[in-house]
Order: structure tokens, then C-alpha cells, then sequence
């Protein structure tokens, strides 16, 4: 302390009047503490005006330094205090971790080979190094929240059950679905996956409401489906329920439906041979019948079951619908429609019957048989009225175009067989297709592959005795 103050004397000489025991005027107090000031420089004292600058120097690598460290912490960047950076005792530089590897995984510890963290399984969103395989996590029986009953517990899925409200939005689009399939294991396959719960007795009454308003063919299939979803899906409890709530609600049905009477008669009695009603279900009503309508119900059940006693198959109540059903059947069915139509002359009862066999692909042999009646009849009425029938048909879009061009020949390539059996049978042939190209449902391409009958004949005694084919 006495050398630096020495020091600061020798730089700092003072004159007699500064060592004298009076006191200062302001002007002097003033001139000392400025020159004094001026040899101050952020706290550090300096020995000479030379000094200034490297004062300077050294303020301003520190505020570098503070600056740096706060910024990049842990990089390992040093400054001693002349400002220069910090070196090891062998005058190298500590290394430095560039703004390019912060993210880097290798440790910045200094030690180890450079190999990443925890062996490449660190990091947000990785569950462990690459090519480990977990095993079955063995439950730690020394844990505090280790429950013995939580080993034997089995987890399931759980299906709510299905709402009221949305019963018949759910199943109303699946059996109509079935309508077109015929599937029955599709249908018992997505009812098993509802949780219908109480409500399993309403699949019968729905599907059986929706059948009423269908065609016979959609009949026979909902009582094939009644009869493989019991056992399945429905038990007979469900079954028998079913049919007591439409019996109940056949006022209903009736308005939109007028025969459901006789109907869901008719569904009963296919249900008892089916095995899936009781014999005893109509015992269980007799005398406690009220309604009307359910009483034809049951006794139209009743009649069908003691018909098939005595040989009727109730199992072919509806019918096979459209294409099931043997081509024999249909041409015989067919035939009938006609003469019954010969004989009543009803266009409008003929097209619902011809409606109702389902077959539209097979109308072709409608339009051949037809006009192998007109060739095989005896008279004019015949004519008429099956010229009139086709045309009818024809208008309606019952028949198409289509299947009325392969009706007409298939009769142009049998004729020559049907003429062996019916001598004038191109005669009259070619006049119906005339008749029938002026109705216009057929178009002057096929009147004109009308075939004509060719005869043999001799021309002349010169022409020596060669037979000649001729058209007319």
C-alpha cells in the first residue's frame, strides 16, 4: 500500500500551496477532483496517462466475457483477464461446441468415445435403442400398488346396448339388404354384433312387417330367415312374441296393407311346420279372440295346416321366387296366364300376373309362346287378342324391346318344325308381323327377317325335271 502510494506521489507532484493547512477555495476543491477523476477508470486505478488504453481494453473483454458466458453456457469458452482466450497447460484451446451440434447427442462432457447418449434410446419420442424386443412386463410383488386380484382379471369388449329409438333405423336397412343377397349368415353375422338385448323379439315382427308390403319371392325368404335365425340369434320365446304383437297390431296393418290377415295366416302356419312355433300356439287362442282380423289370421293358419295334413307343402306357400324356380314351372305358368287371358280378356290382371312370377329376364319365352298360340289357334279371336296383349305389354315397359326382338326369333328359327304340325303356319305368321310392325312394337328390321316358306316345284318339261326353289 506505502509502494503505491509512493508511486502515485512521484507521477503526481504537489506544489507548496497544496501541503499547506488552509483550506481550499470551490474553484481548487474543483480542479482536484476532476484531475483525480480523470485517473480513474471504471474503478482501476492507473499509474500513467499511457495506461488509459489498456484500461479500456481490459473493461471491454470483460464485458465480452460476461456477455458470452451468459449466452453459451457450458460451452467451455474462456477469457483471462487480458481478454484473450483461456488456454490448458499445454497452449491448447479447450474445445468449443458450435451452434450446429447443440442438438447433437454425443456427450459434451469431454469423456467417453463420442458414442451417443444411452446408446441411441435417448431423445423425445424414442422407446428404447433400435432393435429391442419387450417382453411381457412381470408385475413387482414387493410394489406398493400391487393388487392381487389384478392377475386374474380378463378384459372383453364391451357393446352397448342397442337404443329403442334406433331399432328399426338399424335393421330396417339390413333386411332389406337381405332381400336383395339372400344371405341368410350375413344377416345372423351383423345382428350377433348388436346387443339387442330385450328388444331380440322385434327382429321377427319387423322383418315380417316389411315382407307384407314385398313381393311373394321376399315372403319365402323372410320365412327362411325366421327359420335360421332361431336357435342362432332368436329363440322361439322371441318368435312366439312376435307374432302375438302382430296379431295385436293387424287393425294397423290392415289399413296399409289389406290382406295381412291372411298373410301373417299364412306365416304362422309356415312358422308351426318350420318347428319354430309350437303346435299348441292356435290352441292357446281358441275362444279368446276378439279382433277380426286376427281371427281369420288363425283360422287361415289353421285351414293350411289341416291341408297339409293331407298332402299340401306348406314349405311352397310363397313360392320360389324369379329365377329359382325350374324353367318347366315357368313355361307352364306362363301358358296358363295365356289362356286364362283368352278367356277373361283382362290386360291389367294379366300383367300383374305376369308381374308377379319375377322372372323379366324370361319374358322372351312370354312373347314365343304367345304368338305359338296364334299359329296353332283356329280362328281370328285368337289374333286379336294376343296382338293386343303384346302391345299392351309393350306400352306397360313390362316386356322390352329387347326381350320382345328374342321372342319373335326364336319363333322365326323354330317355324319350320312348327309348320310339319300347322300347314299354314308362315302364312299366318307373316301376317302377324305385319300387324305387329303397324302397332309398332316391333321395328321393320325384324319384320323384314320374317322367313317365308319355299316350295318345290317343276318349272316345265324342257327344263328336265329339276326342282326349283321358290318364295311367295
Amino acid at each position: 500500500m506505502a509502494t503505491d502510494c509512493e508511486a502515485w506521489l512521484n507521477a503526481n507532484p504537489l506544489d507548496a500551496d497544496d501541503l499547506s493547512d488552509s483550506f481550499l477555495s470551490g474553484e481548487e476543491e474543483n480542479g482536484i477532483i476532476t484531475k483525480n477523476i480523470k485517473n480513474e477508470i471504471n474503478g482501476n486505478w492507473i499509474s500513467a496517462p499511457n495506461s488509459i488504453h489498456e484500461a479500456r481494453l481490459k473493461a471491454k473483454a470483460k464485458r465480452r466475457l460476461r456477455k458470452t458466458s451468459s449466452r453459451d453456457s457450458g460451452r467451455g469458452d474462456s477469457f483471462s483477464d487480458n481478454g484473450d482466450p483461456s488456454r490448458g497447460t499445454n497452449g491448447t484451446v479447450p474445445p468449443t461446441s458450435p451452434k450446429s451440434k447443440l442438438l447433437d447427442r454425443k456427450s459434451r462432457a469431454g469423456k467417453g468415445r463420442g458414442l451417443p447418449k444411452k446408446g441411441g434410446a435417448g431423445g423425445k419420442g424414442v422407446w428404447g435403442p433400435p432393435g429391442e424386443v419387450y417382453d411381457l412386463e412381470e408385475v413387482d410383488v414387493k410394489d406398493p400398488n400391487y393388487d392381487e386380484a389384478q392377475e386374474n382379471c380378463v378384459y372383453e369388449t364391451v357393446v352397448p346396448p342397442l337404443e329403442e329409438g334406433d331399432f328399426e333405423k338399424t335393421l330396417t336397412p339390413i333386411v332389406q339388404e337381405y332381400f336383395e343377397h339372400g344371405d341368410t349368415n350375413e344377416v345372423a353375422e351383423l345382428l350377433g354384433e348388436l346387443n339387442l338385448g330385450s328388444m331380440s323379439s322385434g327382429v321377427p315382427m319387423l322383418a315380417v312387417s316389411l315382407a307384407l308390403e314385398a313381393k311373394a319371392s321376399h315372403r319365402e325368404l323372410t320365412s327362411r330367415l325366421l327359420t335360421d335365425l332361431c336357435g342362432r340369434v332368436l329363440s322361439r320365446r322371441d318368435v312366439e312374441s312376435s307374432f302375438d304383437k302382430l296379431l295385436r297390431e293387424l287393425p294397423d296393418l290392415v289399413l296399409d296393407t289389406p290382406g295381412a290377415a291372411q298373410l301373417i295366416g299364412q306365416f304362422i302356419a309356415r312358422a308351426v311346420k318350420d318347428k319354430i312355433l309350437s303346435k299348441s300356439y292356435l290352441d292357446g287362442y281358441k275362444g279368446r279372440v276378439d279382433c277380426v282380423h286376427a281371427r281369420a289370421a288363425l283360422d287361415r293358419a289353421a285351414v293350411l295346416l289341416k291341408m297339409g295334413m293331407g298332402g299340401l307343402r306348406i314349405d311352397n306357400l310363397w313360392g320360389t321366387g324369379g329365377g329359382q324356380r325350374p324353367v318347366t314351372q315357368l313355361v307352364r305358368e306362363m301358358t296358363l296366364l295365356l289362356k286364362e287371358y283368352l278367356l277373361s280378356g283382362d290386360n291389367k290382371e294379366a300383367e300383374r300376373c305376369l308381374r308377379e312370377l319375377e322372372v323379366p329376364h324370361f319374358h322372351h319365352e312370354f312373347v314365343y309362346e304367345a304368338i305359338v298360340m296364334v299359329l296353332e289357334s283356329k280362328g281370328e279371336k285368337t289374333f286379336k287378342m294376343v296382338l293386343q296383349l303384346l302391345k299392351f305389354l309393350w306400352a306397360s315397359s313390362i316386356i322390352t324391346v329387347d326381350q320382345m326382338r328374342r321372342g319373335f326369333e326364336r319363333v322365326y328359327m323354330d317355324i319350320a318344325e312348327i309348320n310339319i304340325d300347322v300347314p299354314r303356319a308362315y302364312f299366318i305368321l307373316e301376317q302377324f308381323v305385319d300387324k305387329s310392325f303397324s302397332a309398332g312394337f316391333i321395328c321393320e328390321k325384324l319384320r323384314d327377317l320374317c322367313p317365308s316358306r319355299g316350295r318345290k316345284r317343276f318349272v316345265s318339261e324342257g327344263d328336265g325335271g329339276r326342282l326349283k326353289l321358290e318364295s311367295y
